[in-house]
């Protein structure tokens, strides 16, 4: 993998719910994934040709071309110079994605068109593998531009927002969701899932923050180790986020990247102008169990028949 020697290391060191501004450059893997042009979900970039991001932002009737994936932005409403809009070329979702459990195995591939070219404000975060060690005592950092509050859209000019959070172990985190019952879906903590958050100054993931990454930093290098699935209503008091936890999907990563054509760039679409994106009067998805509100993209486009906490 080329990306090895740039991934995870941006030139600046430095409103998911809680959250606050992140300065230009500083999470530089960042991307937003539009739908028909409004943001529904965050992504992020792990290669040239590939963007990584949830599965529950799909659906099977979605077509590529529906989608395009935004980077170099810090602020939606503002592209600059280093802002790209990039076409979709493959969409490939985990084919166990809420299969065997309820939000499980939540990811998919994005391949792109064309290769991403790498500068300060563009650069792939680290993918993990299985033996890559989550640092449990160190903080790590969600990003996203979803909701600030259960009620609250981030404000124009779409500032990304940054929060720290703490890796929690899946065994405690199952204590802060309630136990089975037969009358609503069965959400818990699997093996393939990652618990984050700050509990006591409250901070998590919101509705539009599906996707994201969750990065560590491991040695000198910024890791992407989960991917923004689902969480309890982002409102005090505060409740673990849960992240589809990437280093156990590190394999499946490789091989769709290895097995899937590199696409002729000249068979690629008109890639067009970085758009200046418009107050988000409705955003992506986030999973809040017991909750079967749709969430409604574009007033008219139901994602999901329950709240997937990132979108």
């Amino acid at each position: 993998r080329v990306v090895s020697t740039v991934c995870g290391k941006p030139t600046v060191s430095g409103k998911i719910f809680g959250g606050q501004n992140a300065v230009g450059e500083r999470w530089p893997w960042q991307a937003s994934l539009l739908y028909h042009g409004k943001h529904i979900c965050g992504a992020v970039l792990i290669e040239r040709h590939w963007v990584a991001s949830a599965a529950h932002c799909f659906l099977k009737s979605h077509q590529p071309v529906d989608y395009h994936v935004l980077l170099g932005y810090n602020q939606l409403k503002r592209p600059t110079q280093h802002s790209l809009q990039l076409t979709v070329n493959r969409v490939i979702v985990h084919p166990d994605f809420d299969r065997f459990h309820t939000m499980g195995s939540d990811i998919v591939m994005l391949q792109l068109h064309l290769p991403v070219n790498f500068s300060s404000h563009v650069i792939p975060a680290c993918l993990p593998t299985l033996q890559t060690p989550i640092p449990t005592h160190e903080t790590c950092w969600i990003t996203g531009w979803g909701m600030v509050t259960e009620d609250d859209y981030l404000p124009s000019p779409l500032h990304l927002q940054e929060a720290e959070v703490g890796i929690i172990g899946n065994d405690f985190c199952r204590n802060y969701f309630p136990p089975p019952s037969p009358k609503t879906r069965v959400y818990s903590v699997h093996e393939d899932m990652l618990c984050a958050g700050d509990l006591n100054k409250g901070k998590s993931i919101c509705r539009g923050d599906s996707g994201g990454p969750l990065v560590c930093r491991v040695n000198t290098s910024w890791f992407v180790m989960g991917l923004s699935s689902w969480s309890l209503d982002c409102r005090q008091p505060i409740f673990p986020s849960v992240f589809t936890r990437v280093p156990y999907f590190s394999t499946w990563i490789q091989e769709i990247e290895r097995s899937t054509p590199v696409p002729d760039p000249a068979s690629a679409p008109p890639q067009g102008t970085p758009p200046s994106l418009g107050h988000p009067n409705s955003v992506g998805t986030v999973h809040v169990p017991q909750t079967c509100t749709a969430l409604v993209l574009s007033q008219t486009f139901l994602l999901l028949s329950m709240f997937l906490m990132t979108g």
